[in-house]
């Protein structure tokens, strides 16, 4: 990493993150939950159970992220449950501010966003769309339950009625959304390890941007940014960076993340890992940047 200069001199977090993008020649960058939840997106505390009290008084749930897992005895339950996360989580989630500093600092840069994050975190703080790749799909996208064909859809206001109309933890039957293809119940296009999930035309083209940008970038001073990844399905975008990193001498490594994960001893050299809040450094790496320009 001798051709990094920010790392020969700066040793504050948020000057260093603002040291490297403004140094480096492409960023790829991996967002996990831990993003949306320095933004305030959290899965749980009162955002779970000032939406969900009546389901946690029956489950007894932990967090949202075991109840969207969880296997409801009946589609007219799933839905409701599943309609009231989707309007929390995607179509009324606000724009984070992490999310839109992080895109007023690489706007200009030659980069790419994979994510494994379902939210419209994205969308929402007005990022090139052209540019994300969501790995794990998005809450508004329905898909046939039979994976009978690969094509999604979106239908938000019939979303937003079984939010309405839904009692006692059900809505009822005739809203529960049929395949047009097969007539299976649709579920949430999110990828799961048992079943996968339905890729469409979109998916696939949003994945060859993503490799025609990793195939672009092989060389050169590439910074590999991942923000609040933990290790739930590290094969996705932590497994991948190390790799990369691996195999490219100029290349640096950033992990942001407040919780520890071991890196293998082949990565740490061009590892700079920055514990510190993500928002708080996001937002004074912005600060900075800006001050510079």
């Amino acid at each position: 990493m001798e051709n990094w200069h920010t790392l020969k001199s700066e040793k504050d977090e948020s000057r260093l993150l603002a040291g490297m993008i403004d140094e480096a020649d492409a960023i790829v960058v991996g967002i996990g939950a831990g993003m949306s939840a320095a933004d305030g997106f959290t899965y749980t505390g009162k955002r779970f159970t000032e939406n969900f009290p009546d389901f946690i008084g029956k489950y007894k749930w932990f967090d949202m992220l075991q109840a969207s897992l969880f296997d409801f005895p009946t589609r007219t339950e799933y839905w409701a449950f599943q309609s009231r996360f989707v309007e929390l989580n995607y179509l009324d989630q606000p724009a984070g501010e992490g999310y839109i500093a992080l895109r007023k600092m690489i706007e200009d840069k030659d980069y790419h966003v994979i994510t494994t994050n379902a939210d419209n975190a994205f969308y929402a703080a007005d990022y090139d769309m052209d540019k994300v790749f969501y790995y794990q799909g998005e809450y508004a996208l329905w898909q046939c339950s039979a994976f009978c064909h690969q094509q999604t859809y979106r239908h938000d206001d019939q979303i937003r009625e079984m939010v309405r109309v839904q009692k006692d933890m059900e809505i009822p039957p005739e809203l529960i959304p049929r395949c047009p293809e097969c007539d299976a119940p649709m579920e949430i296009n999110k990828r799961t390890a048992e079943k996968g999930m339905v890729e469409d035309a979109a998916f696939e083209a949003d994945r060859q941007k993503y490799e025609a940008f990793l195939e672009a970038h092989k060389s050169g001073k590439v910074l590999y940014l991942e923000i609040g990844v933990g290790y739930t399905t590290p094969q996705y975008i932590k497994h991948p960076f190390w790799r990369m990193t691996r195999q490219n001498k100029d290349a640096v490594y950033v992990p942001m993340n407040q919780k520890t994960y071991r890196i293998p001893e082949a990565v740490r050299p061009q590892t700079v890992a920055l514990t510190g809040d993500i928002q708080e450094n996001i937002l004074n790496a912005y600060k900075t940047l800006t001050y510079k320009g």
